[in-house]
C-alpha cells in the first residue's frame, strides 16, 4: 500500500475532526493554551483508496522562519506514514525557508520522542509540570498516566534545524 501526502483541504475538514478526537487532539493544552487543530493547516496521509491513515497539524511563524507541529496521529505504527507526514513538513516549511521546525510532547510519549529524534530533532526545553498546570486549568481531561504507566506532568519541546 502507498501512502500519499497532501494539504488538507475543505472537504477533509469532518474526516480530520474525528480522526483527531479519536487521538484525543480535538483540543490540544501547550505552553499553557488551548489551541484547537482545526484552527491550523494540516497535511492528511491516505491510502490508494482514500482511506485516511494519519494527520499532521501545524503552526506556521512566518516572522520567525520556524514551524510548529501541533499534532501528528496515524491509526499504526511501523508504516511509515508519520515519516511520511515529517517529511511533507520539512519541504513545505524548507520551501518557505524556515530555520526551525519545533514541537512539544509530553514527559510519558516515549515513543515519540524516539521517533522524533531518530528523524533528526534534538531536546530543546523542558516545561516541568505545564502538564499538570494545563489539568487543572485548562483540559481536566488530560489523564494522571499516560504510556507505559508514566506520570504524565512534563511538556518536552523538541526541535529540528533546517538551515
Amino acid at each position: 500500500m502507498r501512502t500519499r501526502v497532501r494539504p488538507r483541504d475543505v472537504a477533509d475538514r469532518p474526516a480530520v475532526q474525528a480522526f483527531l478526537t479519536r487521538n484525543h487532539s480535538a483540543r490540544v493544552a501547550r505552553l499553557g493554551e488551548l489551541l484547537d487543530p482545526l484552527d491550523h493547516p494540516a497535511f492528511v496521509a491516505e491510502s490508494d483508496d482514500g482511506q485516511l491513515l494519519g494527520v499532521l497539524t501545524y503552526i506556521p511563524d512566518e516572522a520567525q522562519k520556524q514551524c510548529e507541529i501541533l499534532t501528528l496521529h496515524t491509526t499504526e505504527q511501523w508504516r511509515g506514514v508519520g515519516t511520511a507526514l515529517i517529511e511533507a513538513i520539512e519541504q513545505w516549511a524548507a520551501r518557505r525557508e524556515h530555520v526551525r521546525l519545533k514541537l512539544i510532547t509530553t514527559n510519558d510519549n516515549v515513543d515519540a520522542l524516539r521517533f522524533y529524534q531518530r528523524r533528526g530533532f534534538h531536546l530543546a526545553a523542558l516545561h516541568a509540570g505545564a502538564v499538570s498546570d494545563a489539568r487543572t486549568r485548562l483540559k481536566p481531561e488530560i489523564p494522571l498516566t499516560g504510556s507505559y504507566d508514566i506520570p504524565i506532568r512534563d511538556e518536552i519541546e523538541l526541535e529540528k534545524r533546517l538551515w
